[in-house]
């Protein structure tokens, strides 16, 4: 079931390719789990100590947060969200003339 503030599973399918591989050998919450916990964070205005829960503690959500920020994670989700606006909006869109 998806909640209010999460990902749907076609968004899931877009950003899944661009997180980083984890780590071999290391036990870790799921990436969607993770991201949609990110998400729930920024699309409520919450501080990061009143996440819910159900998607980790808020200090691993923060450190992966700011660790997908430092590696460029967020910067390669943008950048393919903007290409994809692009294509979608066909050629010419949105030139002047």
């Amino acid at each position: 079931m998806i909640r209010r503030h999460e990902l749907s599973d076609a968004e899931w399918e877009f950003v899944r390719p661009l997180l980083p591989r984890s780590e071999r050998g290391r036990r870790r919450l799921d990436d969607r789990t993770v991201l949609n916990g990110i998400v729930w964070k920024f699309r409520t205005g919450t501080a990061w100590r009143d996440v819910p829960e159900r998607y980790g503690s808020w200090a691993m959500l923060h450190t992966r947060f700011r660790r997908w920020a430092k590696d460029g994670t967020f910067e390669r989700m943008f950048r393919a969200a903007q290409a994809r606006a692009r294509v979608r909006s066909g050629p010419g869109a949105g030139a002047a003339h």
